[in-house]
């Protein structure tokens, strides 16, 4: 068997009780099959107006030796020892879930607001934010007439992050659910439950990549296509840039008599449910998915190698995944 990287992993705990653990962090090796949880998110700080707001620790980026970790409205930073160094809030970071690092900037989805958030890692501060909304459809109808492969039924808008005069919460400000960024090039990658593609904005400009089902999580660009959590099939999905699949793999699922709060209505937690993707090195993609399961699986071999379970409750789910660099 070839030697499979340690991975760090975030977990959260949906549908949890004040007083309960929310999830953590994990360092995970997918060798042995050993794990550690080197943060438990157990904070009496917690707002619990709604489900799934403030709930946990979700998406992980790495910067000279720092480890960021995104909370619904703030981002903490710890090193690699687990220390916490600080955190950063901003009043349009809302319900964070996937973030990503190039060399100088962190990139923070604002699930909240349909929006995605810029850090200045040198200076740290938030330098800029952009918005996607929905054109109305009277607008897309008429511009399907003369529409281009490029052409989508979204539009762009900036705002400065430390003044007043951005997205406001209200209907329709998480109508897209945008879940998901990343970093390619010279492009940043957007994705969302709610967006039927996964997004390019390269200067200034919002096109899309690619077509994409709803309800994916972690979409991005893979080799000449995209790779992504088809949650709603409970699979990881390979695709070229027409989404015509190339591979996939189904998510670990368990006899339901092994599983705890398995009785919660699907729409709470469930288990099958697809979020976390990383890769190592050529041929192994990682995936996570509920309740809490770390799978590697090998693309030349076409299966999964190997699968570690960190928990067998179903409301305890992997959400963001890194390789471990530490």
């Amino acid at each position: 068997m070839q030697k499979l990287p340690k991975v760090i992993a975030t977990s959260v705990v949906r549908s949890a009780h004040q007083g309960e653990s929310h999830g953590g962090v994990y360092l995970i090796d997918l060798n042995s099959g050993e794990f550690e949880q080197v943060i438990d998110w157990n904070d009496q700080s917690i707002n619990w107006e709604g489900r799934g707001g403030d709930r946990g620790l979700r998406g992980i980026a790495f910067h000279r030796n720092r480890v960021y970790l995104a909370a619904s409205d703030e981002i903490f930073v710890y090193d690699f020892a687990f220390n916490r160094i600080e955190s950063f809030r901003n009043q349009y970071l809302r319900q964070c879930h996937e973030i990503d690092t190039d060399s100088t900037t962190l990139y923070l989805t604002s699930t909240g607001l349909n929006s995605v958030l810029e850090f200045d890692l040198a200076t740290n501060t938030f330098s800029r934010g952009y918005t996607i909304t929905r054109d109305e459809p009277r607008k897309w109808h008429l511009l399907k007439r003369v529409a281009t492969a490029a052409s989508i039924p979204f539009k762009l808008s900036f705002f400065d992050p430390n003044d007043t005069k951005g997205p406001k919460v209200g209907p329709g400000s998480s109508n897209l659910h945008i879940n998901n960024v990343s970093r390619d090039g010279d492009a940043v990658m957007i994705s969302g439950t709610r967006i039927e593609g996964l997004l390019e904005m390269k200067n200034d400009t919002l096109r899309q990549h690619a077509p994409l089902p709803q309800r994916t999580h972690n979409a991005a660009i893979y080799r000449e296509g995209i790779i992504y959590n088809d949650t709603a099939s409970n699979r990881l999905v390979i695709a070229d840039r027409k989404n015509r699949i190339n591979q996939c793999f189904d998510v670990p699922e368990y006899e339901p008599a092994t599983l705890s709060n398995a009785h919660l209505p699907n729409d709470h937690a469930r288990q099958g449910f697809a979020r976390g993707l990383c890769l190592y090195g050529d041929d192994v993609v990682i995936g996570g998915s509920s309740p809490s399961t770390v799978s590697a699986y090998s693309l030349a071999a076409g299966k999964r190698i190997s699968s570690i379970n960190i928990s067998k409750d179903i409301r305890n789910c992997i959400h963001g995944l890194e390789v471990w660099p530490g």
